[in-house]
């Protein structure tokens, strides 16, 4: 067999893509922005569905995701992945710019490639609307991690104006949001003193409504898994126009 052959359906790119047990989002949205010949290939890390979070449960939840995420990157790195999508996003938030910056350089020193994580790949989409300093956002998190958003957004440069922690009371709940409440949150959210709405939390799918809110509300609506694949797509020379997920995928 020749050694430089490509994958047959992998052709162009293979993804490694990362993401927690419990979250039934990420795969098909990843899946359904994928142009051909790239493939992605989910490895999930094992956490329980947690019940019942609070704060400071929700804290030590995610905690559990980042300590069993080296394990899944090594299972998944057996099928020879080019590159990694986090499709994972509360913990690339901690610690502000310098944490996310710190997450991405270790999981990279186990996996041997580079990779797209949440947060970074959140701020880059927003850096390449251009023109953006006032944000506000929905998470189904709890207050303490929509202070870490805030505080790594800071760190970027932007003003987060409002946020709404939907505090989702399990990790399967996530995925269960419908789409009035998450327009409702988008409603909220909006004002003249508002430049672009974000959404994190990879488990709530919110990547057609994002894309259909741009179109009625005038300005940059931004689905952190739209974001996460844009920039992988991008990080590997992919400049495939992806139409039904926004301006993201379509104009950058």
């Amino acid at each position: 067999m020749q050694t430089d052959a490509k994958d047959s359906r992998g052709w162009r790119r293979l993804f490694g893509v990362l993401g927690p047990s419990t979250n039934t989002s990420v795969q098909p949205d990843y899946d359904d922005m994928r142009p051909a010949g790239v493939t992605n290939h989910y490895s999930r890390i094992v956490v329980p569905d947690a019940q019942a979070i609070s704060d400071e449960t929700f804290l030590a939840g995610t905690q559990q995701i980042a300590d069993n995420t080296v394990e899944a990157v090594r299972s998944v790195m057996t099928c020879n992945p080019h590159y990694l999508v986090m499709g994972m996003s509360a913990i690339t938030f901690y610690g502000g710019a310098e944490g996310a910056a710190k997450f991405r350089r270790q999981i990279h020193e186990v996996a041997g490639v580079d990779l797209s994580t949440g947060s970074e790949s959140l701020a880059a989409a927003i850096a390449a609307y251009g023109g953006v300093k006032r944000v506000a956002f929905v998470s189904p998190y709890y207050p303490v991690a929509n202070a870490q958003v805030r505080n790594f957004l800071s760190d970027y440069g932007y003003e987060t104006v409002r946020d709404i922690p939907l505090r989702c009371p399990s990790w399967t709940s996530i995925a269960k949001v419908d789409t009035p409440t998450l327009r409702q949150a988008l409603h909220q959210l909006d004002g003249d003193d508002v430049d672009a709405i974000l959404q994190v939390g990879t488990n709530l799918s919110m990547v057609r409504l994002a894309a259909a809110a741009e179109m009625w509300l005038g300005k940059p609506v931004i689905a952190i898994n739209t974001a996460t694949y844009w920039h992988a797509l991008r990080a590997n020379g992919i400049q495939d126009k992806v139409y039904g997920f926004g301006r993201l995928l379509e104009e950058f």
